[in-house]
């Protein structure tokens, strides 16, 4: 049965992250590029403190560190290099442009996530089908974004 509490919450994700990169690189146009991905890192880590705090748990998981995989703690690297390129390449193509490449980019590597099951999480079925889903994808967003 499939959930849709976790599409919209997907979704919702998704509008933040266009609103990110928007603020990112506002942030970075003023301040340049890497002293805005630490000040975002920064408070990222200040709201996830305070919620902790809130919550009351989150600080026991740090027991637990030494069973994660090595690869689970590739995503605050690749957070960085997320930031950096956004704060570089919204300001040049614009906000339209740079997120249907992001997006575009997200749904093939997610196919491949998902078609090998990478990374421990759960395998499912490719279809060659979805290629022409993600191709459909990136003609239509290119054709909201013509100038």
């Amino acid at each position: 049965m499939f959930n849709w509490y976790y599409l919209v919450i997907a979704a919702l994700s998704g509008a933040a992250m266009a609103l990110q990169g928007t603020f990112n690189a506002a942030l970075g146009k003023i301040l340049g590029v890497w002293q805005s991905t630490l000040i975002v890192h920064i408070i990222g880590t200040i709201t996830v403190l305070i919620i902790f705090l809130i919550v009351g748990s989150g600080f026991n998981a740090f027991s637990k560190m030494a069973s994660v995989p090595w690869y689970a703690y590739l995503g605050g690297i690749l957070n960085v290099i997320i930031i950096f390129a956004v704060v570089i390449t919204m300001p040049k193509i614009g906000v339209g442009n740079a997120t249907t490449a992001i997006i575009v980019a997200q749904i093939l590597t997610a196919l491949l996530v998902d078609g090998l099951g990478l990374f421990g999480m759960k395998k499912y079925e490719f279809h060659y089908i979805d290629l022409l889903g993600v191709a459909l994808l990136a003609v239509g967003a290119r054709i909201l974004l013509m100038d």
